[in-house]
């Protein structure tokens, strides 16, 4: 069964561009701000208020944005639910839809945080974009935190790939080795993948679903404060 998301028009990086309007802040980066800046990423069919609830459970001496993904997911209340890529067959993403969607959230925080130290955190879909920063910029984020998500195949080129193993970016993933909705290929892939390319904290929740404890978010917490705020 594949994701009901509405048509992209084309494959251009500007058509998953994000809406700067759309995005809630835990406050304002001003220029000069010597805070980081954690982004977080929404799971296919939320939207940009959903993550933000985590905040109060993590590092204080951050800010927070957490964003709007670029296309409406159908099926979903109008306006309030939203994709970051085709998912087509499960735990096979669209790849250059992944890639666009990457393009998109980089420009933004060009735009947004040019000059911040950033870590970011995604759940499922957006926890899968997070391995996809992780394979186009990797020097950008200083940590990742993938949550429920897995690794995209086919969403960066071999040469990429192989540039990560010397930046070797801490990365967390949790996730429930039981999750009812990730695919157990898209798992193993992502269990052969993420250890050869990146610094990795593996942290198992067995009973939480394709969901987020509360365990895991004082676990998150904690790999931010030893990998962005310090």
């Amino acid at each position: 069964m594949t994701d009901t998301i509405a048509p992209l028009p084309s494959d251009r990086t500007g058509d998953l561009a994000l809406d700067d309007d759309a995005v809630v802040w835990s406050d304002r980066l001003l220029p000069g701000d010597p805070r980081p800046l954690v982004v977080l990423l929404h799971g296919r069919g939320s939207n940009e208020r959903d993550l933000f609830s985590l905040v109060p459970a993590l590092p204080k001496d951050a800010v927070y944005a957490s964003v709007r993904a670029p296309l409406p997911h159908v099926g979903g209340a109008p306006g309030d639910s939203w994709a970051w890529f085709r998912s087509g067959l499960p735990g096979l993403p669209d790849p250059a839809s992944a890639i666009a969607a990457t393009a998109g959230v980089l420009d933004w925080l060009a735009r947004a945080a040019p000059d911040s130290r950033v870590a970011v955190v995604g759940f499922s879909q957006g926890g899968a974009l997070t391995t996809q920063l992780l394979r186009h910029a990797p020097h950008r984020f200083e940590s990742f935190v993938n949550l429920a998500g897995f690794w995209i195949e086919g969403g960066a080129d071999a040469e990429q790939d192989a540039l990560l193993a010397a930046a070797a970016r801490p990365v967390f993933w949790g996730r429930d080795p039981a999750d009812p909705v990730i695919p157990a290929d898209a798992i193993e892939r992502t269990m052969r993948w993420l250890p050869e390319h990146a610094q990795l904290t593996v942290s198992e929740y067995p009973g939480i679903g394709h969901s987020i404890s509360r365990d895991e978010i004082d676990d998150v917490a904690e790999f931010l404060r030893r990998t962005l705020v310090r």
